[in-house]
């Protein structure tokens, strides 16, 4: 038995999706369920239990001889929030009771982290473990997760396979109910549909031009598949990026989505707001090199293809993975 936690959420249902479509359906699914906006997300997948978040680390102790694997996607997300106590509670708390049964019960474990930990990133994006109090996260979801990273790394006691998983920018289907924190991609294409047009943030610093910020975007399918080949196979225990190892201009981003729509692009700038123009990135790419040499080998989705393919098979019928 597979057990998915945040899997009412976008990557999480994404996984449950391909976990299915590999053959697997002894699954259980862990979230806040009574976030209803999000049903359609698990619509019509293979799904052994539904069990609330709040039950889950209790339920756990009594079944965990009945599961296999843990991917710990759950988290509280919204980056723009000051809420450090709350973070602190859902991320770095639970998370941690959650390695510590899993290392108690032997069951291997694969968890999120985030690219929000590389803080500005002058410290660079590798995912050296000896860098890792250098960073410096910029606000109270990055903080959290780095936290938990230090403290995961620190642990005599681990689960007998895991890995922090440090997402780049993900987008793809399943995160209509996102709202402000979905993905640039989701943002660009309600924009063009409602207005013709799409405001992107203007650059606020003197040596990057508007449009010019870049980041590691990565399709949700390509995030989905590092998880499965991870759970197929030995690894080093550790921290490892997920991204496709290339930036991209928010231009090009929004250039590719006019043209998925097969619309000619029209492009404006704005003010990035002031309650994240402090913490804002300007540019994020994923050293890959960790990953690969454990000998994963797939190409990841380029940013045209991906876009292409969210735009046309998800976005403009409204439809799920």
């Amino acid at each position: 038995m597979i057990a998915v936690t945040g899997a009412f959420g976008f990557i999480g249902s994404c996984l449950v999706a391909a976990l299915n479509a590999a053959g697997e359906r002894d699954i259980v699914v862990v979230d806040d369920f009574y976030k209803t906006k999000k049903e359609p997300n698990l619509a019509g997948k293979w799904i052994r239990e539904w069990i609330h978040r709040d039950i889950f680390l209790k339920w756990l102790r009594k079944s965990h001889l009945s599961v296999d694997y843990v991917f710990h996607l759950g988290a509280r997300t919204d980056t723009t929030s000051s809420d450090q106590a709350l973070f602190d509670r859902l991320n770095l708390e639970y998370s941690k009771e959650l390695w510590e049964l899993c290392s108690e019960y032997e069951i291997p474990m694969i968890y999120a982290s985030s690219a929000a930990t590389y803080g500005s990133g002058d410290q660079g994006y590798a995912d050296d473990h000896d860098a890792l109090d250098r960073l410096s996260p910029l606000n109270a979801y990055a903080r959290s997760k780095h936290a938990f990273d230090l403290w995961a790394l620190a642990q005599s006691e681990a689960p007998p396979a895991w890995a922090g998983l440090k997402f780049f920018n993900v987008y793809g289907p399943n995160e209509y109910h996102k709202g402000r924190m979905a993905s640039v991609v989701w943002h660009t294409f309600r924009q063009i549909r409602e207005t013709g047009r799409m405001e992107l943030f203007r650059s606020h610093r003197e040596d990057i031009a508007d449009g010019e910020q870049r980041r590691d975007f990565i399709y949700v399918k390509d995030v989905v598949d590092v998880c499965i080949d991870l759970m197929g196979r030995p690894f080093p225990p550790g921290l490892y990026n997920v991204g496709t190892g290339k930036a991209r201009t928010f231009l090009d981003l929004a250039t590719a989505t006019f043209r998925a729509m097969d619309r000619d692009p029209d492009i404006v700038f704005i003010d990035t707001p002031e309650d994240i123009r402090d913490t804002y990135q300007y540019f994020t790419e994923a050293d890959m090199t960790k990953l690969r040499s454990i000998g994963y080998e797939r190409p990841f989705t380029r940013l045209e293809e991906g876009i292409n393919d969210y735009v046309q098979q998800y976005l403009l019928t409204r439809s799920y993975y």
